[in-house]
């Protein structure tokens, strides 16, 4: 796997742990909450746990690239390119349906899915 794509997953891993720690850790602070287009407290409280659970997804899917670029660097490169190759498939597909949700998404899901997308292509092609 080449350094180019490790180094694009990596990124992508520690952008979906930001997105674990705004999910998860300090979603109530309304400085990020409004991030996320809410618009009072009372909105937080109804969404904080949906949130919760969306960043410990980021966060599986950072550690499980993570994981792989590991495992490409202790010799297992078949089994690591595999978990980075899904790992990033999976916040790519993420991406593509955030967008799909509503168009206003469009800068949020190039933040999630561009990275991962540059990952893939270099390990495919």
């Amino acid at each position: 796997m080449s350094p180019l794509a490790q180094v694009f997953a990596v990124i992508a891993a520690l952008i979906h742990v930001l997105f674990f720690v705004m999910e998860s850790i300090v979603f109530s602070q309304p400085k990020v909450w409004k991030r996320f287009g809410l618009k009072s407290q009372a909105d937080a409280d109804v969404v904080k746990p949906m949130a919760l659970n969306q960043g410990f997804y980021n966060l599986f899917l950072a550690v499980g690239v993570l994981a792989g670029v590991a495992l490409v660097h202790s010799g297992a490169v078949a089994s690591g390119v595999a978990a980075v190759v899904f790992g990033c498939g999976c916040m790519l597909a993420a991406a593509v349906v955030l967008v799909s949700s509503n168009r206003k998404f469009l800068l949020a899901s190039l933040v999630q899915g561009a990275l991962p997308a540059l990952a893939i292509s270099i390990v495919v092609f």
